[in-house]
């Protein structure tokens, strides 16, 4: 018996949506709902360096011509002038790549925003691991840059019920706020739990006695779906998804690691000073004997490729955390 060849992956897959074949999608989430919440708060603008397609940004764009500005490819000139336009009262969301927000204006971010604390909300897409088009384009370390910036809320969601109920609740927050974007067709997942965004908390999607995941982002996706395949092989896992980054609820996450489960950090995110660092400082300053391993990415700059065979190389994929699982177990 013929089995039939593995269709070859094109460049396309460099860029197309990590979600499923098959799976249920929200197209241009974050787009819509700034959309919707301009509509009812007239102080809401939109900016972007020369990524609104890219990033979703050109549905506002579309829908609010005149709250929309296009600062071209100049990060530092965008944060600076949304700045200026929250100093005015305006409440600006600001959308680039995270790299681009990260490494080429960190010092306009944190010293125009975030110093004197404006209501400014950065929005970064290509987080992690999310295109394949290697080092330049992959933010797989702006957590650890940002982390350290005192007063920046940071916010890593995980579908597009996330991203949709995040964006009025970023608007509404004070101070200085940095959205993981996922963009164009975004995987539609925790409407099937009982779940709401709260800006601040960490939830629990499910229980479970023999592991628990404490995930963020994209990753939680990857979590609810080995946890249900481990129920197979009689492995029963809890999921405590962590859309806030900063400031962590540590209070829950201590609550979940104070039992004898094996603990699995998972995050779109470089191992180096995201959330697995963040939940293992928790626990050391919280005196527990939990064992902890985590699912991230290496401390490297990362391979141009595919993104299936990317999460597949660099462990991110539902299947291997489900392989991790079972060998630390």
């Amino acid at each position: 018996m013929t089995t039939a060849p593995t269709k070859r992956l094109t460049t396309s897959a460099m860029i197309a949506s990590f979600a499923d074949p098959g799976q249920r999608t929200s197209p241009a989430p974050f787009g819509h709902a700034l959309s919707r919440l301009a509509d009812e708060r007239p102080e809401v603008v939109g900016l972007s360096a020369d990524l609104a397609k890219y990033t979703d940004m050109h549905v506002f764009r579309d829908a609010h011509p005149d709250r929309f500005f296009q600062m071209g490819m100049a990060e530092q000139a965008m944060l600076g002038a949304a700045a200026g336009m929250a100093e005015a009262g305006l409440v600006p969301f600001a959308s680039t790549y995270s790299v681009f927000a990260t490494r080429r204006a960190y010092d306009f971010l944190c010293l125009d925003i975030v110093e004197p604390g404006l209501n400014v909300n950065v929005v970064g897409a290509l987080p992690g691991l999310t295109t394949g088009y290697g080092p330049s384009h992959q933010a797989t370390e702006d957590l650890a840059i940002l982390r350290a910036c005192p007063g920046l809320t940071i916010v890593d969601p995980c579908d597009s019920v996330d991203i949709e109920q995040a964006v009025p609740a970023l608007a509404a927050h004070p101070g200085p706020t940095y959205l993981r974007l996922l963009r164009g067709k975004v995987p539609t997942v925790l409407d099937e739990y009982d779940y709401r965004f709260e800006l601040g908390k960490a939830a629990e999607l499910r229980g479970g006695r023999d592991v628990l995941f404490v995930s963020t982002g994209l990753m939680t996706m990857r979590a609810l779906q080995a946890a249900a395949r481990l129920e197979a092989d009689h492995i029963d896992a809890a999921v405590l998804h962590v859309p806030t980054i900063k400031p962590l609820d540590t209070e829950t996450v201590l609550a979940q690691l104070r039992t004898d489960r094996l603990v699995v950090t998972c995050e779109n995110h470089t191992v180096i000073g995201g959330l697995s660092e963040a939940v293992a400082a928790t626990a050391a300053y919280g005196r527990t004997g939990t064992r902890i391993i985590t699912a991230a990415l290496p401390d490297e700059f990362l391979a141009a490729g595919a993104l299936p065979t990317l999460h597949n190389r660099y462990g991110l994929s539902t299947d291997s955390l489900c392989a991790r699982v079972k060998a630390e177990l």
